[in-house]
């Protein structure tokens, strides 16, 4: 469990979307494997026999790549969709040079491992595979041109690959600027800047299936209607605000979230046993005290702890027993916590179960 908005540390040879590369790959590999083999080998039956081998089976390992990506892309190791735009330029560059092929046609082919690396891998990944597309070319077009002319070539497809890099990379990064904005929207509470519902029961979900303890806080603000009737719906919403950062503030880092719920109600999520939740529920109690920008005061909060596996087998179970645990602290005259204390009993239809124990802090 992270904090709401919290960013995953950025890798320099991470792939992103590695889904849409496996597609990207396949469709590439099964379309180049035909062609390879129409114009490589069925077009030139009178070229030298190791020449037209030599296209049979790079068509084939064409083939072979492109149904594994496309069926099972999950067995290819990291280090090959990292390499992969790298050595498909070399594999063009191959092909130009095995067939002594300076035209623009066989040129455009370095455009896949371009867009390739700039819609899917890091900087670094872009900047190998333009220099290698750019020594490639040279290599082929000083080989088999004049040297102005291939200079000339040179050049300008170095120059073109660049700025086609630079613009495909710098658009793929606004778009994942834009998509970090709506999903924060999207799972965020806008007021308070905790995490909203939604994203609440996909951590609970998420931890609950990675096992573990989990302590679930379940936080209520006494008397909010009273608030927001005597001091206004302004200073009723930096109450809310105000309760969001305190307990933000007393939360470990890296460990909890904290989500609004709905009104003025709140949620925490630690990886904490139950000695250590009710010391956070006191913590963000104390925090929330320390609050001296409101006119009536801060407001006191009644709070509700359980603690997966101690207290419940299941998300549902944890949250039905911390709901219990924060109407006792109510009961118990408000402003405190209430730890629930074992696992409920299991109860057939017929029977009505008893109150389940509980100790207030």
């Amino acid at each position: 469990m992270k904090q709401a908005n919290q960013e995953e540390p950025h890798l320099p040879f991470q792939i992103r979307d590695q889904h849409g590369a496996a597609r990207a790959v396949a469709y590439l590999m099964l379309a180049a494997s035909p062609y390879n083999i129409i114009t490589g080998v069925l077009m030139k039956l009178g070229d030298p026999l190791p020449e037209l081998i030599a296209v049979t089976v790079t068509a084939v390992a064409f083939l072979i790549i492109g149904l594994i990506c496309l069926r099972r892309p999950r067995v290819m190791p990291r280090a090959f969709w990292v390499s992969l735009p790298v050595l498909s330029a070399l594999a063009v560059t191959g092909l130009n040079y095995a067939t002594e092929d300076t035209t623009v046609g066989a040129q455009l082919f370095y455009l896949w491992p371009l867009l390739f690396a700039a819609s899917f891998l890091s900087r670094w990944v872009i900047a190998a595979t333009v220099v290698t597309i750019s020594g490639g070319h040279a290599l082929v077009a000083y080989s088999f041109t004049d040297t102005s002319r291939a200079m000339s070539d040179w050049i300008a497809l170095t120059v073109a690959m660049a700025m086609t890099a630079f613009v495909v990379t710098n658009l793929r990064e606004r778009n994942d600027r834009l998509r970090e904005v709506l999903e924060a929207q999207a799972t965020s509470d806008s007021l308070t800047g905790a995490a909203n519902r939604r994203a609440f029961d996909e951590s609970l979900t998420k931890a609950v299936r990675l096992g573990g303890t989990i302590a679930l806080v379940m936080v209520d603000v006494d008397h909010f209607k009273t608030i927001n009737d005597t001091w206004g719906h302004a200073t009723g919403d930096r109450a809310l605000c105000a309760v969001a950062d305190a307990l933000r503030s007393a939360a470990p880092d890296g460990t909890s979230m904290v989500a609004r719920l709905g009104g003025d109600e709140f949620a925490v999520l630690l990886r904490a046993g139950p000695g250590e939740a009710l010391a956070y529920a006191e913590k963000a109690r104390t925090t929330l005290g320390t609050t001296t920008d409101l006119p009536g005061g801060p407001p006191q909060l009644s709070i509700g702890v359980a603690v997966l596996p101690d207290h419940a087998g299941s998300a549902e179970e944890l949250q039905r027993v911390a709901d219990t645990a924060l109407y006792q602290a109510k009961a118990g005259g408000r402003g405190r916590s209430a730890l629930a204390q074992g696992r409920p009993p299991r109860h057939n239809v017929d029977q009505v179960p008893e109150p389940d124990p509980f100790t207030v802090a």
